[in-house]
């Protein structure tokens, strides 16, 4: 059986998907417009929409239910 590997993370989930974002945003700016630039793009979206997801599961405002 393998061992799985343990890897403490040093910065948040929401950290490091702005990070990433910010690197796709910027990565896209270099290229002409095309397929590959839409696809960083694409990319950089859905970190946007995964660290929005992340806040609302994390809001206070959610309960488990009872």
């Amino acid at each position: 059986m393998l061992k799985r590997r343990r890897y403490k993370q040093s910065k948040t989930l929401k950290e490091r998907l702005a990070d990433e974002a910010a690197r796709l945003r910027e990565e896209a700016q270099s290229l002409a417009p095309g397929r590959r630039r839409e696809i960083l793009l694409r990319r950089a979206r859905q970190d946007e929409t995964a660290m929005q997801i992340e806040s609302w599961l994390h809001s206070p405002g959610l309960r488990a239910p009872t």
